[in-house]
């Protein structure tokens, strides 16, 4: 198995929504964008299957290492070789990279947050930073579009976090801000017991209510001249939005179920943003 073959099963086996995005790009382009994603897979993975914190960190740090080899020439991880073909055509940097597993860091320290302000340095390190490589793979001449990417990516980690609430308490993490838990009476136990309560929907609403505000940001700071090269964020942009839709239709019953789109749902949303050139999303998402 090639470096690339090896990316290219690591994202069609995840069933992201990325994977969609990625199907309508040039080869250089998909190889590219296909491993940085088996990147983040790879790093995310440590945090979520490996039960050893001490044994987590020191995989995190071999792949700090990677990165470092990446940018000398000399990775060994088929992630990192095909990865490291693809550096200088992107003008990619190694610091988004490091601040990714800091990010994953992060999730082994951290299993709460007091604020949006804490919440956001977080989502930042997951997603922001991924934006802001994407970006770069898709192909942007103006350097406003890599503060849309970061904010695109800011909205995607918040509705992760929306639809993974349940999820993510039965791991003993809560990323719901404490400060907002407190304003609509929701404890700590309340999430970690599965309690649909007044509360809970209100404190939903709320973070709904950011993660659009989020889009609104990124959709608004996209420069026209960048929009069709940028069209792979917005059709993930259109499923993740259509996501959030549907969470908040079923009520924000996030507790004890997964709520996800069909995949011939993703396909078409995605297909339907590359043909139009995300003229539309963009327009209803900045409103």
């Amino acid at each position: 198995m090639t470096p690339d073959e090896y990316c290219q099963q690591k994202a069609a086996r995840s069933g992201s929504s990325f994977y969609y995005a990625f199907l309508f790009l040039p080869p250089e382009r998909r190889r590219a964008i296909t491993a940085l994603y088996a990147f983040c897979r790879e790093v995310d993975d440590i945090v979520d299957e490996v039960e050893e914190a001490s044994v987590a960190r020191m995989k995190l740090a071999w792949w700090r290492d990677q990165v470092g080899l990446m940018f000398d020439g000399s990775p060994d991880h088929p992630v990192a070789i095909a990865l490291a073909a693809h550096i200088h055509a992107f003008g990619l940097r190694p610091e988004p990279f490091y601040a990714v597993i800091e990010g994953m860091e992060m999730d082994l320290d951290q299993f709460r947050y007091t604020d949006w302000a804490a919440l956001r340095e977080y989502c930042w390190r997951a997603a922001g930073v991924v934006g802001d490589l994407s970006a770069s793979i898709f192909g942007h001449t103006d350097p406003r579009t890599l503060e849309y990417a970061e904010t695109l990516g800011l909205a995607f980690q918040m509705t992760n976090i929306i639809r993974d609430v349940g999820d993510d308490a039965r791991r003993g993490r809560i990323y719901l801000p404490a400060d907002d838990m407190a304003r609509h009476g929701v404890t700590e136990d309340d999430i970690l017991d599965g309690r649909y309560t007044e509360g809970f929907q209100a404190l939903m609403r709320q973070q709904t209510a950011r993660a659009r505000e989020l889009y609104r940001d990124a959709m608004r700071a996209l420069p026209e001249t960048d929009r069709r090269a940028q069209r792979p964020g917005l059709m993930m942009a259109a499923i993740y939005a259509a996501l959030l839709d549907e969470i908040e239709r079923d009520g924000w019953r996030v507790l004890d179920q997964r709520i996800a789109l069909t995949p011939i749902r993703k396909f078409w949303l995605a297909w339907k943003t590359w043909v139009g050139g995300g003229r539309g999303l963009v327009r209803r998402l900045a409103k």
